[in-house]
């Protein structure tokens, strides 16, 4: 079990390198490609070493502005429950 990357898988129809591409050219934000098989289908998020709470919500933004450009249907809300969890009990 590795925990220096998290991956998500795009819907059906939706090609993950595109999506990592609009957010590169949208918001300068990089994001790791799917490997072998996987090509395509996902892509990852490294947090591993200098990554914190708030760099976190960041990238969570950013993948949710993006998925938003490109059209991908998801459950909006992701942001506000990490960041609910973030500071809950702070």
């Amino acid at each position: 079990l590795f925990r220096s990357t998290t991956a998500l898988i795009v819907p059906a129809g939706h090609n993950a390198d595109e999506l990592r591409s609009t957010i590169l050219n949208q918001f300068n934000m990089s994001l790791g490609s799917g490997l072998g098989k996987l090509k395509s289908k996902v892509f990852r998020i490294g947090h591993l070493g200098d990554f914190n709470e708030l760099m976190l919500m960041a990238t969570l933004s950013g993948v949710e502005m993006g998925m938003s450009l490109k059209k991908i249907s998801f459950q909006k809300g992701g942001v506000q429950a990490a960041m609910e969890f973030i500071t809950k009990g702070r």
